[in-house]
């Protein structure tokens, strides 16, 4: 076992105005299944991209292993093998068998060109052969996305079963399988804990709300002191002025208890200054999850979408058929099936041709690519109320400074809060959302479960989170 010791990072990147790690020190060790969890823009993947040397930095890390980083770049005009050993360098063909076989893939693929490989293959090929490499320690970079629950669930087991990684996921029951510390960068620092995903918002729940009563308490004592302290000086400089004049009585004794009165004003007012003190020292970590809004219509008639005998089609060949889909109004419709089976397609076939025209809709596609310009002219040409929201991505994490920025320039997670955003803010009688959750950090996604259950407004998504889906689906449509 080893460490990797972080001493005094600073890093930002050139024209930002704040800096991402301001002089930030930890450890950790190397035989740890490290789950790395924060905000989106908050530096998750920078931090993977410092511990691969790509970034100049001021400070220190030290380390005695070598980093690989999934997911790595791959030829997809060769076969699998190819792609693989171009990658990650040489290997043994039945090593890297016996690894895929424990991810349920059939080592055909490896024969296959790289390019008809599904996004779930993929995956588990290339983390495959980087855990058959000696000596290094991987930098597993949301693994999950595109995943479906049932391979999620595999790929959770099988990292449950290895060390020496980072892993960078928002998938809070993929967490609670895969790791035993958590590296989560709060809103004013980066703390390390033993245990999973529950464990920690358990002892961050508990701490938050330690300190927000201490804060409470500190406010009332503040308050009394502060009357307290001028009461008492009051009442000093009333006894002190005694003493002057001919009526004055044993101007001695007077004296002393005006001295003594001002000495406890002192001390009441030192009292409240180690209050206020204290008090400015709590409540700094404490990220909230300010509630969202939505702009959900209620349709007139009872049903939305009445379809029976489905067929979908995609490159000429026939994906399923026969599915029957009924959309009633207030119904939150989780579409479920593997990675390949027909959900999105199944959306975009509902959005193409199964809409009454009378029917207002609220589309987030899985593509951010095509996003760009200033958030203020993505507002204005789609005619959303940009007040709202600027708000509601303010409510998601985004600071002040990042609210300037292009969307080019955002994080993938932040890129998809601004599909998510513009979904929330338009008004639309049925929401049509595919994959939403994708790069989404775990705050944000509990503040979306959090509206979704408030207003509950009509709506068919594919999710393949798996608490997400349970708290908000209110049925479920599987496509086998």
């Amino acid at each position: 076992m080893s460490q990797i010791k972080v001493t005094n990072l600073t890093f930002g990147y050139d024209g930002s105005y704040d800096n991402i790690f301001e002089n930030t020190s930890f450890q950790i060790d190397t035989d740890w299944r490290l789950g790395f969890i924060g905000r989106n823009g908050k530096g998750k993947t920078t931090f993977l991209k410092l511990l691969m040397g790509e970034y100049e930095y001021k400070g220190s890390i030290y380390c005695s292993v070598s980093f690989d980083y999934f997911p790595y770049e791959t030829n997809d005009e060769f076969d699998t093998l190819e792609c693989l050993e171009a990658a990650v360098g040489e290997f043994n063909d039945w090593e890297l068998i016996t690894e895929i076989n424990k991810l349920n893939v059939d080592a055909e693929v490896l024969y296959r060109p790289f390019k008809t490989l599904s996004s779930g293959e993929r995956t588990k090929v290339m983390l495959g052969a980087l855990f058959i490499k000696g000596n290094n320690f991987l930098l597993i970079d949301e693994p999950t996305n595109h995943l479906d629950i049932e391979g999620r669930e595999v790929l959770a087991n099988y990292l449950k079963s290895k060390k020496s990684f980072i892993l960078v996921s928002h998938d809070r029951a993929f967490l609670d399988k895969s790791i035993d510390h958590v590296l989560s960068i709060n809103k004013n620092n980066i703390e390390i804990q033993k245990g999973n995903y529950s464990t920690w918002q358990y002892n961050k729940e508990l701490e938050d709300r330690f300190e927000e009563e201490r804060n409470e308490g500190l406010k009332k004592d503040i308050k009394r002191l502060k009357v307290a302290a001028e009461r008492t000086a009051k009442w000093s400089d009333k006894t002190e002025a005694g003493k002057i004049g001919s009526h004055a009585a044993d101007r001695g004794y007077v004296g002393h208890m005006a001295a003594k009165a001002m000495k406890r004003s002192k001390s009441i007012e030192r009292r409240q200054k180690n209050a206020i003190s204290e008090k400015e020292t709590l409540l700094k970590n404490i990220d909230s999850a300010d509630s969202l809004k939505m702009n959900f219509l209620e349709y007139p008639k009872k049903n939305l979408i009445f379809s029976t005998g489905l067929i979908v089609e995609y490159g000429g060949k026939r994906i399923f058929q026969n599915v029957d889909l009924s959309v009633n109004r207030g119904e939150r419709i989780a579409v479920k099936g593997k990675n390949g089976a027909g959900k999105s397609s199944l959306l975009k076939l509902i959005l193409k041709e199964y809409l009454p025209l009378d029917l207002k809709v609220s589309y987030v596609c899985q593509d951010t690519s095509h996003l760009k310009g200033s958030l203020k002219e993505f507002a204005a040409v789609n005619g959303i109320n940009q007040t709202l929201f600027m708000t509601i991505l303010r409510h998601l994490g985004f600071s002040r400074t990042q609210l300037e920025k292009n969307i080019e320039f955002c994080s993938m997670g932040q890129r998809k809060k601004v599909l998510l955003a513009k979904s929330l803010s338009e008004e639309a009688h049925l929401y049509v959302w595919d994959e939403p959750l994708n790069y989404i950090d775990v705050l944000s996604r509990i503040q979306i479960e959090e509206v979704l259950i408030k207003y509950k407004p009509t709506m068919i998504f594919v999710e393949h989170d798996k608490v997400f889906s349970e708290r908000v689906a209110t049925k479920i449509l599987t496509i086998e």
